[in-house]
C-alpha cells in the first residue's frame, strides 16, 4: 500500500493511500485538473513529514534562530566538534 501526500500553494494538504501503485500517474494527472490544485506531489513512506517530526523540526528552527545551536563551517571544523566530545 502507497501513502501519497498532496500539497497546495495555499499549504492545505490532502493524503490519498493508493493501495495499487500502478495507478499513480492517473491519479496525480486527475488531480492536476482540479480546479485549485496547484502542484501535486508524490512523497514515498520514508519521505513523509508526520506532525511529530514537524514540531521537531519547529523546535530545531527555533533553537538554530536562539543560537543554541553549534555551527561548523568545514567538514574539518565538524570532526574536530566530534572528537573533542
Amino acid at each position: 500500500m502507497d501513502t501519497r501526500t498532496y500539497n497546495t500553494s495555499q499549504t492545505n494538504q490532502v493524503i490519498v493511500t493508493l493501495e495499487d501503485g500502478a495507478v499513480l500517474s492517473e491519479i496525480r494527472k486527475a488531480l492536476l485538473l482540479i480546479r485549485g490544485v496547484a502542484s501535486v506531489r508524490v512523497a514515498h513512506g520514508d519521505n513523509i513529514v508526520t506532525p511529530t517530526l514537524r514540531t521537531k523540526i519547529r523546535k530545531a528552527r527555533k533553537e538554530s534562530a536562539d543560537g543554541e545551536t553549534i555551527v561548523c563551517s568545514t567538514p574539518e571544523e565538524m570532526q574536530q566538534y566530534f572528537d573533542s566530545l
